[in-house]
């Protein structure tokens, strides 16, 4: 990619390396870059079938605003932004084998759009690079050919914007990123490096560069996207983003207006802390954001006061750099927030699924039987003790767990009637399924007699005695 790598080595270009959370898969990703809030596994389910994103996002923002939005490409922008692109053209990822008309039918849009001055944001999604790893691998010839059709791309577009610009003398923005990764097999999801690591290049006159200046990619995270966007385009930042601003992109504005923007995104930060986390006043990063609002304070008085003098720029210098600690700290103690998922009540609902559908395979062979029945003989005393017995053990450790979280949990927070409700409902599924097995098992010893429920309750007993016989000294007339 010849035209990429001279913007990034030597044009007017911030490059960076994104870091993208887990799982890395399309659709959380896209939902990653456009609200810089952390997907959950629940959405590589979602992945296959879109449903409308109602999270708070920059489209959103920028429609209401009233942006004109054009979109060309991977159809699942169009499930998550279904009412906000004036115009627009869909594109199926799901025949892999396809890596040319795919991208043929993005691009043939291009050369009509680029001409048109109806749109304020023209969003591409291309797969075929994406479809070549998964039919090959990342070391497949068409690769390198793939990877020259989309610098020519970047290079059209960038051509296009330049010359509006001479028109118009207004800065445009052109973003080059990736969704996810690559392993070495070709595929995505998991949480590699290859995976994890996506190219990041914001493109734009604005961004002066003086010769000599080489500007070595930075790390950031995918969600920081978000941010940034929003406040270059003078949006709100969307709430439930737990990324910063990319600092470089407004390094060369005024001291004034870098701070105003950091105080934007703090402040953004900050509500959304007081919003997830109880104790939210003991954080560093609130504290720290706390101290930065009181240093631009001063900084600003001094502004008023005097414009240009050294203690001026000095002091300025100082706010920034608290303020972008700040920013780190507010954004990882969010991003960890998030992270934590409510396991005790995931392995709650897990078991109560894994019962029912144990339960349901065992009753398969008895219900395809000519005369369907499954008896289960829960009231024998034997899975009578093991139900209460279950019971108990099942509630001291809600008890345990419910008094000793510190983070909030869903099942703890139920009445404690419910949870006892759900506690005996475990209980009853596992002495059913204890309950069927051991019939399983018995059933071919019994004598072909025994026909009644009571009757299959004693020899069962008696069996299980047998069993425990070496270990207690039984007799057989006990």
């Amino acid at each position: 990619m010849p035209y990429t790598t001279y913007l990034v080595e030597k044009g007017a270009s911030h490059s960076f390396v994104a870091e993208a959370k887990p799982p890395t898969v399309t659709m959380p990703r896209i939902k990653a870059l456009m609200t810089g809030s952390l997907p959950g596994f629940v959405d590589v389910v979602r992945n296959l079938n879109s449903p409308a994103l109602l999270e708070d996002n920059v489209i959103g923002q920028a429609k209401a605003a009233g942006k004109r939005i054009f979109f060309y490409g991977d159809e699942t922008w169009i499930k998550l932004f279904p009412k906000h692109f004036i115009e627009y053209d869909g594109t199926t990822s799901f025949f892999v084998s396809d890596y040319t008309e795919v991208d043929n039918n993005v691009t043939r849009h291009l050369d009509k759009v680029l001409k048109r001055g109806d749109w304020d944001m023209l969003i591409l999604h291309y797969l075929g690079l994406d479809h070549i790893g998964h039919v090959s691998g990342p070391h497949s010839p068409l690769i390198g050919r793939k990877l020259s059709e989309m610098d020519s791309v970047l290079m059209r577009i960038h051509t296009a914007l330049l010359s509006k610009e001479r028109e118009t003398l207004l800065p445009n923005l052109l973003v080059l990123c990736g969704d996810h990764g690559m392993s070495e097999t070709g595929s995505h999801g998991a949480s590699s490096t290859e995976e994890v690591n996506t190219p990041l290049i914001l493109i734009s006159s604005a961004f002066e560069r003086k010769p000599g200046d080489m500007r070595h990619p930075k790390r950031v995270q995918q969600t920081d996207l978000a941010a940034t966007l929003a406040i270059g385009l003078g949006l709100p930042i969307p709430k439930d983003s737990v990324g910063s601003l990319i600092f470089p992109v407004v390094e060369g504005k005024p001291m004034r207006e870098q701070l105003r923007f950091l105080h934007l995104n703090t402040v953004q930060l900050s509500k959304l802390l007081q919003e997830n986390v109880p104790s939210y006043e003991k954080d560093p990063g609130f504290e720290q954001f706390k101290v930065s609002e009181k240093m631009h304070g001063n900084w600003i008085k001094l502004y008023l006061e005097e414009n240009n003098s050294e203690v001026l720029f000095n002091l300025g210098t100082k706010v920034l750099r608290q303020y972008l600690i700040a920013l780190k700290t507010l954004s990882l103690s969010l991003s960890t927030q998030v992270a934590q998922y409510d396991i005790y009540s995931m392995m709650v609902g897990t078991a109560v699924v894994l019962e029912v559908l144990t339960l349901l395979l065992l009753s398969i062979p008895q219900a395809l039987r000519r005369k369907a029945e499954l008896d289960v003989p829960l009231s024998s005393p034997v899975f009578s003790l093991f139900f209460y017995l279950m019971f108990l053990v099942l509630s001291a450790i809600h008890i345990i767990v419910c008094t000793s979280a510190e983070s909030s949990c869903y099942f703890c927070g139920l009445p404690w009637l419910a949870a006892c409700g759900v506690m005996a409902l475990i209980s009853a599924l596992l002495c059913a399924i204890m309950s069927v097995l051991t019939k399983m098992f018995v059933r071919g010893s019994l004598p072909s007699k025994v026909t009644s429920s009571r009757e299959y309750d004693i020899v069962f007993l008696h069996k299980l005695l047998l069993l425990f016989q070496p270990v207690f000294h039984f007799s057989d007339a006990s």
